[in-house]
């Protein structure tokens, strides 16, 4: 097996402004409700390995705190300077409850945010 689910919190209980940092399996991840749905991703700046769980989220995109790059949830794709992608986790809702899927073995360092 080289993934695993993990259920994560009820989804009547996710938090109002829209965002959850988790570390699930080791990997530290960001859960977000956009109007597309509940998207999961590698809470890690791809530019300088920040936490991009202390950034704010609008029209499906989070920011991140540290130099502003900003990520699409949806996609991982950075639409706001010239960064890799984020690596996304697939996400479910089953019987009310949140689940993400991470990897079963644990993050590399260049996957881990930095003073972590």
């Amino acid at each position: 097996m080289t993934d695993a689910w993990h259920p994560l919190i009820a989804e009547t209980e996710f938090p109002a402004d829209g965002k959850l940092a988790a570390k699930l399996g080791g990997w530290f991840v960001l859960v977000a409700k956009t109007d597309g749905g509940f998207h999961a991703v590698n809470d890690r700046c791809t530019h300088q390995a920040a936490l991009l769980s202390g950034g704010r989220i609008r029209r499906g995109a989070v920011m991140c705190p540290l130099h502003g790059a900003r990520f699409e949830l949806a996609s991982g794709k950075c639409i706001g300077g010239a960064y890799r992608d984020l690596r996304l986790f697939p996400v479910r809702v089953t019987d009310g409850m949140i689940e993400v899927c991470v990897p079963v073995a644990p993050p590399t360092m260049e996957e881990l945010p930095v003073g972590i």
